[in-house]
């Protein structure tokens, strides 16, 4: 991949910048100043998604004959790193970047048409319905229940760890549909509405302080739910293959840009922060070290993801790279929030769970320290998940040692 831009690149670059300059207002930046997880509320979320929408710059992956950009390698390179380093939300991967592509690779012509418009403007809310209690990395191993009844299928069982169910519209979701074959050949994959008879859903507490808007994950209990069997995404029992093609996308994703708007914070406070030797923490020399060593894994990984969306780009899939992507990018994101933890210092004991409450007008009570430091210590918590969704980071080592290695 070519990296000495061209004027059009160039240009297209300003035009990034400008239009994130007017799109992005004091609103959405407050309130994504004190995110812990990159996100906002739903409402905040839809309204940043639809001015993305509004662009024909929400969904940068897809083909343009769904409504996609037809855009160069480069092009798609630029928008991910000036989106990321303006630090704007993090796009609900659910719809856009998860079942939208199995949609269009196994999904028929009326699938298409039902789902692919309202995904594109975010008029509908996905979450995924893959983990079970015991059935998580082992995901073969799974066995809610999708017995045939006529036209329908009748789902019995549960989903855990459940992004965002409470705001969902629709879930994609995989069933157990025979246990006679092999585990992954007795699996089916199913799109179905959540206010479907049956369905309920309970939050999941999480240590970095679930509250109203920050809510992440959930368990979904069904009972009796029918499902019409056109609701199925291509063959009964081909499930497992949907699902792998499907966790390319969620887990080959460019960490990279994110990560370095994550150092670029880091810099910014430990410029700000003491380090108790009357010098600032930026300038200590064992901090540095850290900050230094971080810097080069995240250009290491630039380098590696740029090389690989190149190649997907002429249209070789990125297959089993996704694991390497996943596994460096999550480790750093961890990384980089404990290095966060050490730049804020003091200011990050006194735990604020709400970090919106105050922006919301919900509390008179005087934060210790500057605004930066309240989401240091949730965010810390929050991302100790990474390493475990998505398949844990255990499993992508096995993946790259039989796939990539050959072992």
């Amino acid at each position: 991949m070519d990296l000495a831009f061209s004027p059009q690149d160039l240009a297209f670059r300003d035009e990034v910048r400008a239009w994130i300059e007017q799109a992005y207002d004091a609103d959405l930046r407050r309130q994504m100043s004190q995110s812990k997880n990159g996100y906002l509320d739903k409402a905040g979320q839809v309204k940043w998604q639809k001015k993305l929408a509004e662009k024909g710059w929400v969904a940068p992956g897809w083909p343009a004959q769904y409504g996609g950009p037809t855009w160069t390698s480069s092009q798609h390179y630029i928008f991910n790193m000036e989106m990321s380093l303006a630090g704007v939300p993090t796009s609900s991967p659910m719809g856009l970047k998860m079942v939208a592509p199995v949609i269009m690779a196994f999904g028929t012509d009326a699938q298409k048409q039902q789902h692919l418009p309202p995904i594109l403007s975010s008029d509908i809310w996905w979450c995924q319905g893959y983990s079970e209690p015991g059935s998580g990395s082992d995901l073969a191993s799974l066995q809610m229940k999708a017995e045939r009844d006529g036209d329908h299928y009748i789902l019995n069982g549960s989903k855990i760890w459940t992004t965002h169910a409470q705001w969902a519209d629709w879930m994609f979701c995989l069933v157990r549909t025979s246990q006679e074959a092999k585990p992954q050949n007795g699996i089916s994959f199913l799109l179905l509405e959540m206010n479907t008879p049956g369905i309920s859903i309970r939050p999941l507490p999480t240590l970095d302080g679930p509250v109203e808007g920050q809510q992440e994950i959930n368990q979904v209990f069904f009972e009796d739910v029918r499902v019409p069997i056109s609701n199925r995404i291509g063959e009964e029992g081909m499930g497992w293959t949907y699902a792998k093609y499907l966790l390319e996308f969620e887990r080959g994703n460019a960490y990279a840009p994110g990560l370095m708007n994550m150092l670029k914070k880091v810099r910014r406070i430990a410029s700000a922060e003491a380090s108790g030797h009357g010098t600032s923490m930026i300038q200590d020399t064992d901090f540095r070290r850290k900050l230094a060593n971080l810097q080069i894994k995240v250009e290491a990984l630039n380098a590696t993801e740029l090389k690989i969306f190149s190649a997907m780009s002429s249209g070789t899939p990125v297959g089993p790279a996704s694991s390497m992507l996943k596994l460096e990018g999550s480790e750093t994101q961890q990384a980089i929030t404990e290095l966060t933890l050490e730049a804020v210092g003091i200011y990050a004991q006194p735990f604020v769970a709400d970090t919106w409450a105050e922006m919301r007008g919900e509390t008179n009570a005087p934060r210790p320290g500057p605004d930066y430091a309240a989401p240091a210590a949730p965010s810390y918590l929050n991302y100790r998940k990474a390493s475990i969704y998505a398949g844990s980071n255990e499993i992508q080592h096995n993946i790259m040692a039989k796939l990539i290695l050959g072992l």
